[in-house]
């Protein structure tokens, strides 16, 4: 009964009618055809990829400290010989701090104060001087700087001694 309704009403309409029609359900569906197919897979398509960069980014970046790991643990230098105040000297400059002053202790100790330094590359470099030369760090006092660095006043004394 329906489908004799439908027929019946479009077979009342003329040829162009029909045609316009036609042309007017093509345009819908190509329409809705974009708008819940295409562009949905085209914005699913672009948020894998972003994922996929920032995985690789940080697939690279876990890669790289994993290295760095591994040099730590498997190429421990030889523990420095000499005064600990030399050791350090060396180490600081090494690094590229600018040391402020540098006592040494009767006790063998050396007491390090440097006015500026960032603090991931200050602990970075302690942590070497612990694994690597055998210095440890005995007293450490930290104040913060307003331009988002450290001044430092730190006492080392060898491992174990």
């Amino acid at each position: 009964m329906m489908k004799n309704a439908i027929r019946d009403w479009w077979t009342s309409r003329t040829l162009r009618e029909q045609r316009m029609l036609l042309g007017l359900a093509l345009a819908l569906g190509l329409t809705l055809g974009w708008l819940l197919i295409v562009r949905p897979l085209a914005d699913a398509r672009t948020d894998v990829l972003r994922r996929y960069e920032v995985a690789i980014t940080q697939l690279a970046e876990t890669r790289a400290r994993a290295a760095v790991i591994r040099s730590l643990n498997s190429t421990a230098a030889p523990v420095s010989s000499g005064p600990v105040a030399a050791v350090v000297s060396g180490a600081a400059t090494d690094a590229g701090f600018t040391i402020a002053r540098l006592d040494s202790g009767a006790d063998g100790s050396a007491t390090l104060s440097i006015a500026a330094v960032r603090p991931q590359a200050f602990f970075a470099w302690i942590a070497e001087l612990e694994a690597r030369r055998g210095v440890a760090v005995q007293r450490l006092s930290a104040t913060t700087n307003t331009d988002q660095t450290l001044s430092v006043q730190a006492t080392f004394a060898r491992k174990g001694g």
